[in-house]
């Protein structure tokens, strides 16, 4: 869902709580289509989403977009826009192993990068387990496989102008797109 102009021209604290605004607003659409009740989106004193009702939801918002979704079991999403970083981020992100397995690219970074951040998310773990979280399998230009605590967690790609959304699911999918 994109940010409005006028809130992307915000500075600091008050862009920052804009998009979060945006991002809830992105959640309540996604119960919307998903046909489960707008709950309290509380978090816990580590800033991860407490479930409602039996719903799992996570989001995530950069400057120009905000993402959302929920789920009856645990999920995660990240948002990134697709540009250059510094080259030494590639080793941050990910082992010779997994690099093994593509391209070494800013396209395949950032399916690393944000695989990576929505199975941390999904978890409730954080990025202090960045390098726990593993490319195990790359099943094609959409979708990967993310070997995270003796579990695999499969990986969505969703592309749109120059950014990268990557959702994950700990049981069977069904996507709703809003």
């Amino acid at each position: 869902m994109p940010v409005s102009a006028k809130d992307q021209e915000l500075d600091g604290h008050e862009r920052m709580e804009a998009q979060r605004r945006r991002a809830r607003e992105a959640l309540v659409q996604s119960c919307l289509a998903s046909g489960v009740p707008a709950g309290p989106f509380a978090k816990d004193t580590r800033n991860v989403p407490l479930p409602f009702g039996g719903t799992y939801w996570s989001i995530s918002h950069k400057p120009q977009y905000v993402a959302a979704v929920v789920s009856s079991s645990p999920v995660g999403i990240d948002l990134e826009e697709v540009t250059p970083r510094k080259r030494r981020l590639f080793g941050y992100i990910a082992e010779d192993s997994e690099w093994a397995l593509a391209e070494q690219n800013w396209d395949t970074f950032f399916r690393f990068w944000t695989a990576k951040e929505a199975v941390l998310k999904a978890t409730g773990a954080g990025l202090k387990d960045l390098k726990k979280a593993r490319i195990q399998t790359i099943l094609d230009g959409d979708r990967l496989i993310v070997q995270y605590a003796e579990h695999p967690w499969p990986v969505q790609h969703y592309r749109f102008g120059n950014h990268l959304v990557s959702l994950t699911h700990s049981g069977e999918i069904q996507w709703t797109l809003a």
